[in-house]
Parts: structure tokens; C-alpha cells; sequence
């Protein structure tokens, strides 16, 4: 139920899902001095206890269902950070209550119903529907865009990898239950790269061709995903997932006519950015990484200011269709096009 106004106290809001997501998103919503979390609701009586304690829920203010939470709470807002299957149902009932929505990505694990939510987050120009892709917070991400954005400059061959002990990590976890997270690490950490490609570069998919190595015998879990990406303006990218790595490494490069950019990190530390020119030399640029907001401030930033979030609906529409069609191609052989009207 809404009710907030620019001249209420706190943003109120409802967290959906009380693990990572919900705890620790949800902990900067009640260190923001302009917002509070009020409500929880979780399936798993132990998460919601958890959480609830982490971010001081009192107990009539816990609910097993997410829907009951939205109907009998008076809330402006909700953080959504349940498995990636739930998104979809989730973000439009949050919408349907006159709702602002944080939800983690992706935005679903469908193509139609991702296209649905944007439509539907269009039409409610009043509300904000904000997807949890951090790389749009990120100072590193943010300055190698504007190369682009910027310039006359077209980004033209790209390749892009993350590694990571995912499959052992997550072995017993929600993340490789194929009916709770859509697929494999494609659809987890794969997420934030594919997005990192397609918002750094501000380029359209138009086909993309994947090999895939599955963990599972329905050859949904993907533990090694490799895909070759056309776009829009002739560019293609080599885009590659491998989850049975010891440790996180990222590496993307980004070419145009002029030189690159090359961004890179371990395990979840801030990216580096380097900047790469025609005669080879490379340019560091200073990065203040203090000046990377965390998604809730930039949340409540744009519920105050109606300003268009970082990572829209549509952005992750671009990154759920370009998905689902990788894991099409996986299993068929061949390129799959990619349709983003």
C-alpha cells in the first residue's frame, strides 16, 4: 500500500527475500537516514528471523508470504532479492500496490515477461522500478562508458570472462536449483557481465551463438557458457562464464577504432580501469571509488528526484533476452536471433 510523499519522514520499505540480498541491502536502507525497513517477508521461517533480527523487524511485521506483507502494510517501497524465478511475480504485484521496486537481477528468466515488466514499470511513470546491476554504480564502468557516450567513437570487438568456484560454492544453494534460478551462473554472476558489456558499450545483441559445458543432466546448469555475440552496428563479443574456476577474475576488453579500455578485478574489490592507445601505451586514469553509490541511496535518489534509475527495467530486458537466447543456442547449435522491440 503507498503513501510516501516528499514531505514524509521515511521512505518505508518492504524487503522480499531475507538472505544476502535482503540483509545487506536492507541494512543500508536502515543506515540511509531516509528510509526504514518496516516489514520482511520470506517463505523460510529461519530467514525470516534472521533477517528480521539483522534489520530490527518486530515480529508482527514478519510474513511467510509476500502478498500478505503487501496487503496489510502501509509501505512506499520493496527490495526484492528471492530466487531469480520469483522476480517476475513479485515486481508486478509490488507495482500493482502503487509501489517503488529495488530488485535484484535479473529482472526475470523469461523474454515475455521481462518485456512485460517494462512495459508495465513505462506506464506507471510514477513509480521507480530499479534493477540491482552495481556495474551502473561503479566509477570504473561509468568513465568507460563515456568514452562512448561521449564521442564518436563505436565500440567494435569485445571479449569479456569471469571465473569463479561458483559450482562448488553453491552446490546445495538455491543458485544451482535450476527451477528456483532459471539456469546456471549465466543467470548469476554471468549477469552482471553480460549487463557490463551491454550498458558499458551501449550496444543492441542482434544474434548470439553459445557453447555451453552443463553440470546437470537436463543441461540446464551451465558450468562453462561461451558465447559469440553479434550487434547492431557490426561489433561482436566474446563473452565467456567459467564456474569451476578457484577464484573470481574479471577481464574486459573493449576496442574501437582509436584504442580500448580494459576493465578488470578480483574477487568482488572495485574494477580497475585502463585505458589502452593506438601506439600500445596504457593510460590509467584515477578512479575515486568513494563516489560509487550503493544501490539503496541511489534508490531513494531517484524516489525523491523521479529520476530515471541507473539500471532500468530495460536494461535488464536486454540482458534476459540476450540469456535466454545463449542457452537456446546451447542446446540447439545453433545462433539464436535476438529480438529487442
Amino acid at each position: 500500500m503507498s503513501g510516501h510523499s516528499p514531505q514524509s519522514e521515511k521512505v518505508r520499505v518492504g524487503v522480499i527475500g531475507g538472505g544476502f540480498i535482503g540483509t545487506t541491502v536492507g541494512r543500508a536502507f536502515e543506515e540511509d537516514p531516509r528510509s526504514t525497513v518496516v516489514a520482511i517477508a520470506d517463505v523460510s521461517e529461519a530467514a525470516r528471523e534472521e533477517a528480521g533480527n539483522a534489520l530490527y523487524v518486530g515480529q508482527g511485521a514478519r510474513y511467510g508470504s509476500h502478498e500478505t506483507m503487501l496487503d496489510e502494510e502501509e509501505l512506499d517501497a520493496v527490495l526484492i532479492g528471492t530466487p531469480h524465478v520469483f522476480h517476475y511475480e513479485q515486481i508486478m504485484d509490488a507495482l500493482d500496490q502503487g509501489l517503488h521496486v529495488l530488485c535484484d537481477k535479473p529482472l526475470t528468466t523469461d523474454r515475455e515477461k521481462a518485456r512485460e515488466v517494462v512495459q508495465r514499470s513505462e506506464e506507471a511513470e510514477d513509480q521507480v522500478l530499479m534493477v540491482g546491476y552495481q556495474r551502473h554504480l561503479n566509477e570504473a564502468f561509468v568513465k568507460a562508458r563515456d568514452r562512448w557516450a561521449e564521442t564518436d567513437l563505436s565500440p567494435n570487438f569485445i571479449t569479456a570472462e569471469i571465473t569463479q568456484n561458483w559450482i562448488s560454492r553453491f552446490e546445495d544453494a538455491w543458485r544451482t536449483d535450476p527451477d528456483l534460478s532459471g539456469g546456471g551462473n549465466l543467470y548469476d554472476t554471468g549477469s552482471h557481465l553480460v549487463d557490463a558489456v551491454l550498458w558499458t558499450t551501449g550496444l543492441a545483441p542482434t544474434s548470439v551463438q553459445a557453447n555451453m559445458t552443463f553440470a546437470d543432466d537436463e543441461n540446464r546448469v551451465d558450468e562453462c557458457a561461451q558465447l559469440t555475440v553479434e550487434f547492431e552496428n557490426g561489433a561482436s563479443a566474446s563473452i565467456s562464464v567459467f564456474s569451476d574456476a578457484p577464484c573470481v577474475r574479471e577481464h574486459i576488453h573493449i576496442w574501437d577504432d582509436d584504442g580500448a579500455v580494459y576493465l578488470e578485478g578480483r574477487q568482488w574489490e572495485p574494477r580497475k580501469l585502463t585505458e589502452i592507445r593506438a601506439d600500445s601505451t596504457d593510460i590509467v586514469p584515477y578512479i575515486d571509488h568513494k563516489l560509487s553509490d550503493e544501490k539503496a541511496a541511489v534508490f531513494i535518489d531517484c524516489i525523491e528526484s523521479g529520476a530515471t534509475p541507473p539500471a532500468t527495467a530495460r536494461d535488464a530486458y536486454a540482458v534476459t533476452a540476450l540469456t535466454e537466447a545463449a542457452y537456446e543456442s546451447a542446446r540447439s547449435g545453433e545462433r539464436v536471433s535476438i529480438d529487442l522491440d
